[in-house]
């Protein structure tokens, strides 16, 4: 398999329209590391096993584990309340102010609104301004009633580190994961990061206008790191190097109300799944124009990253996942859910209208017994990515697939509601509020 993923690699980023991606894996105690296409449509560089890619959302796991071992040191528990560690600290809701609590970050149920990406500047001091701009944050949903994708509560996470430790998040990041592992490929400035190969993301087939995100988004997404790095990141929670215990990162925490997207839980910091009867912890990364996935198989000790910048990215990363899992440990990586085979008859009236949250609003409509959803980024990013109106197809009562065409990849939603009864839609691992 070795030998042939090389070959393999250029094959899938040829189909799925990527230009240029990495990959590492371990099994069986040695790691692999493979690289195919370019790094920058403009310039041609060759991506190398060694290139630097913005892995994103993975970088949540790093900010978590940073945080246990904080709790494994005494210093705090996962139901300390932000406030007792980050006094200034404020968002709109007086009562969550108060009650939210670390674990609430790190599981995505803190129901604070989750994507303000706000530059506060390349200052030491911008995770600090950001959490102070989060005053005004709203709740997508009240604590702790169901699960919703946040980065604002991972850049809070991260100025709590900063705090009990007095240095900026990308310090203690070098210092007690970076440097301890022997990481020399895995860095969060561009200005480091630039005495690489660095990967420039892709949309439409040509580079991003931006390179990458704010500074202020550091704990919830900014590390640059070549796959094997990441391999060696996920192999020092099997094998141990960072904390006593973490498995206790991998006890399911909430679970996921669309299970059809990523997994069927959070835990603390990882995603968690089940393929074939062995638990699957990963998590995956999207920036600007790139994307990353890391999955592990604690029972078989196999890990792999993959990384890209454009195209068809996350069917690409899938359709790696499932060869090579199915050659590495015979496990089946499961499909992507995609309409049933023979229609289903739904009533969609009820789930027209208005859905928003910060940073995303949906409307669905129905068009001849069709329903149909039209998606915009709103805020910050509303710039970098166009609106997307898709067609979605009922797979059951509550569940619905859609994708736009051209797109490999089918996208879910679930329609449900809370304790409360208040409705929601939960795409892209997000709860968002019918608003109208």
């Amino acid at each position: 398999m070795a030998g042939a993923m090389g070959h393999r690699l250029a094959e899938l980023i040829a189909e799925h329209e990527v230009p240029g991606a990495a990959l590492a894996y371990l099994h069986r105690g040695e790691v692999h590391e493979f690289a195919a296409g370019t790094l920058n449509l403009d310039t041609g560089v060759e991506a190398t096993p060694d290139s630097l890619f913005q892995i994103g959302s993975v970088t949540k796991v790093w900010t978590a584990t940073l945080l246990m071992r904080q709790i494994e040191r005494g210093r705090l528990t996962l139901d300390t309340p932000v406030a007792e560690v980050l006094p200034e600290f404020r968002v709109a809701d007086p009562e969550v102010t108060k009650a939210v609590t670390v674990r609430h970050l790190l599981s995505h149920t803190s129901g604070i609104d989750g994507d303000l990406f706000l530059d506060t500047g390349r200052g030491d001091d911008c995770v600090e301004k950001y959490v102070q701009a989060c005053a005004d944050l709203a709740q997508n949903h009240p604590l702790g009633g169901t699960q919703s994708y946040c980065n604002s509560g991972f850049s809070i996470a991260g100025r709590i580190l900063e705090k009990l430790e007095g240095k900026r998040w990308d310090d203690v990041l070098r210092e007690q994961i970076v440097e301890p592992l022997g990481l020399t490929h895995t860095w969060t400035l561009p200005e480091d990061v630039l005495r690489f190969r660095a990967a420039m993301g892709h949309a439409d087939g040509k580079t991003a206008s931006v390179w990458g995100l704010m500074r202020s988004a550091g704990p919830a997404g900014l590390i640059c790191s070549r796959p094997a790095d990441v391999v060696a990141f996920a192999r020092a929670h099997l094998e141990g190097g960072l904390l006593d215990g973490p498995r206790a990162m991998w006890e399911p925490q909430v679970d996921i109300p669309n299970p059809y997207a990523l997994g069927k839980q959070w835990g603390i910091g990882w995603i968690l799944d089940e393929w074939d009867g062995h638990q699957v912890i990963s998590h995956g990364g999207n920036t600007i124009g790139q994307h990353a996935m890391l999955w592990a198989v604690p029972d078989t000790g196999t890990i792999v990253c993959v990384t890209a910048n454009g195209g068809h990215s996350g069917a690409f990363t899938h359709a790696v996942a499932t060869e090579l899992f199915a050659e590495l440990d015979g496990l089946t990586v499961p499909p992507r859910l995609g309409p049933p085979e023979t229609p289903v008859q739904v009533e969609v009236d009820g789930y027209t209208g208005v859905y928003e949250r910060a940073g995303f609003r949906a409307t669905l409509t129905v068009r001849d017994g069709d329903l149909w959803i039209y998606s915009e980024a709103t805020g910050a990013l509303a710039a970098l990515q166009d609106p997307m109106e898709m067609k979605l197809i009922p797979v059951d009562e509550v569940t619905f697939v859609g994708r736009q065409d051209g797109d490999p990849q089918w996208m879910s939603a679930v329609f449900y509601r809370l304790a409360d009864g208040s409705p929601y839609i939960h795409v892209g691992a997000r709860a968002t509020p019918k608003i109208s």
